[in-house]
């Protein structure tokens, strides 16, 4: 099969990135990696509309203009793989396509299909993220993963003994992604959910809650967050960079949570707090 290959300069803000992956999903692109300062888009040649594709608000603007290749059909396996190498994270745990092969002497091996760069091991906030929850003990925890993505931090929760996870996106494409990667994983305990905080009903259900989303939709959910936080439980927030952690820590303050630490990966924080 022939594909169209869209190639564009990466946004600022970096985050800005994640949402035109997924409107792009939308309209049928149906992968996505990073090179260098671009972003580069896959789709099927004959689903390929470039009216579909300027009703997309980003691109009535941008200069320069996207570029638009016909890529000849080929091995797309192999052209996934070249792009979308392994993750590992500390000495313990890899983030993998299936067609990598498996490392044995990881504890955690995660499985998930190269749809989307943003939201796997590859980007520095979700690296972040799973570097505390190596560190954590989630035995018996009722976790939420809040803006859950590709689920990779809901696997790694039930991977480690977790109770039950519920995880949340508000986007349809980054929902049906997580349920096969769940699949994929063959994880038993975790629910994904479409929506957002909206769906919370503020019953201190859970020991820890995990939120990789952006600064403003963090802001605005915290108070969420600390209804839904049980006595002595904790909140992971990433998503934002080093200077707006004052901002964050300042609103979680407000709503009863107590700064812990905090990691940084080229600007890009993670930061936990207490109730």
């Amino acid at each position: 099969m022939n594909y169209i290959e869209l190639k564009f300069l990466n946004p600022e803000p970096p985050e800005m990135g994640e949402i035109i992956i997924a409107e792009l999903a939308e309209i049928g692109f149906e992968s996505f990696s990073e090179e260098a300062d671009f972003i580069l888009a896959y789709i099927p040649q004959k689903d390929f509309s470039k009216e579909k594709l300027s009703s997309i608000a980003y691109f009535q603007h941008v200069e320069p203009e996207p570029a638009i290749n016909l890529i000849e059909d080929q091995n797309w396996n192999a052209v996934w793989e070249s792009n979308y190498p392994p993750v590992t994270i500390g000495t313990k745990c890899r983030v993998r396509a299936p067609f990598h092969d498996k490392d044995e002497s990881m504890d955690f091996d995660i499985l998930l299909n190269p749809k989307m760069a943003f939201g796997t091991a590859h980007h520095e906030t979700t690296a972040l993220m799973i570097e505390f929850l190596l560190e954590e003990d989630c035995r018996r925890k009722d976790i939420l993963d809040m803006g859950c993505g590709t689920a990779v931090l809901a696997i790694l929760a039930d991977m480690k003994g977790a109770s039950h996870i519920l995880a949340i996106d508000n986007d349809e494409w980054a929902y049906r992604n997580s349920l096969e990667n769940i699949d994929l994983n063959h994880s038993k305990n975790i629910t994904a959910k479409l929506g957002d905080a909206d769906l919370l009903d503020n019953s201190e259900n859970y020991d820890i809650i995990l939120a990789n989303i952006n600064k403003n939709i963090l802001l605005r959910d915290i108070k969420h967050f600390a209804k839904n936080l049980k006595k002595g439980g904790r909140l992971f927030l990433s998503g934002f960079y080093t200077e707006d952690l004052e901002d964050i820590s300042r609103e979680a303050e407000k709503n009863g949570l107590n700064f812990v630490t905090n990691k940084t990966k080229n600007n890009w924080v993670a930061a936990v707090f207490n109730r």
